[in-house]
């Protein structure tokens, strides 16, 4: 392949106001099609592949995002770090609409997602018990609070099947076990990556509270017309963010 790249990002549209001179090329992977044709541009010098992970029209659901192609797509783009913000939810009183978290854990509540790359004859056991990258992690949070952002340092997301919302049953039982944040497109991407050898960091923007956490009045469950609004209203922080990681890797 002629096209290079030094940082993939995955997110959502607004984040291509940031390239410059797009290009929007077409990466056919063995692992099939990515969820939409890659966007290269540059920001502060340097090549960056933009990949939306549900497509342009959000028309991947997330238990159908071709995780494995878009990941290994910036595999052969050369990609030497990944960023992944995400719309999440939160599952801590605490932790507000509007906050970032940099999360350092995950727990899986997928079921029959196209997991790994290693599905014979080759095979490997790879550790997942650091699945992001600390120094990635380190520059998010110093980027956050470079612009001023409330950032929370770390955080467990847990990721759920989708496309639905969680019950209230199901919400009060993950922020019960202490986990901060709930997500649906985290897992298997996060550790494709960690399985490509390829650093990767979450930038968790939280857009609601989960339903569990309906017992204060001040707190209304999640809706899908209310993610849109939070994360549409903080969507130039988020590109603030990933642009000043940007120009300090």
């Amino acid at each position: 392949m002629n096209y290079k790249a030094d940082i993939g990002v995955f997110g959502g549209s607004g984040f291509y106001s940031f390239l410059e001179d797009i290009e929007e090329i077409d990466i056919e992977t063995p692992y099939g099609s990515t969820s939409e044709k890659v966007s290269l541009g540059k920001v502060g010098g340097k090549t960056v592949a933009f990949l939306p992970r549900h497509g342009k029209k959000h028309s991947y659901p997330p238990h159908m995002i071709p995780y494995r192609a878009n990941v290994y797509a910036m595999k052969m783009l050369g990609v030497r770090h990944i960023i992944a913000p995400t719309a999440s939810g939160s599952l801590q009183a605490k932790i507000m609409p509007g906050d970032f978290v940099i999360c350092d854990q995950f727990v899986d509540r997928t079921w029959g997602r196209k997991d790994t790359y290693f599905e014979g004859p080759e095979t490997k056991h790879i550790s997942s018990a650091m699945p992001y990258d600390e120094d990635l992690r380190n520059l998010a949070i110093k980027a956050c609070e470079d612009i001023g952002v409330t950032v929370h340092k770390k955080g467990t997301v847990v990721v759920i099947q989708g496309p639905r919302f969680s019950t209230k049953a199901e919400s009060r039982w993950f922020s019960k076990m202490g986990w901060e944040v709930i997500n649906m497109t985290q897992y298997p991407e996060c550790i494709l990556a960690k399985e490509l050898g390829i650093p990767y960091v979450n930038i968790s923007l939280i857009t609601d509270y989960d339903a569990g956490l309906e017992g204060n009045e001040e707190i209304k469950p999640v809706t899908e017309e209310e993610v849109y609004r939070v994360f549409n209203a903080n969507n130039e922080k988020v590109k603030k963010v990933i642009y000043k990681m940007i120009e300090k890797l």
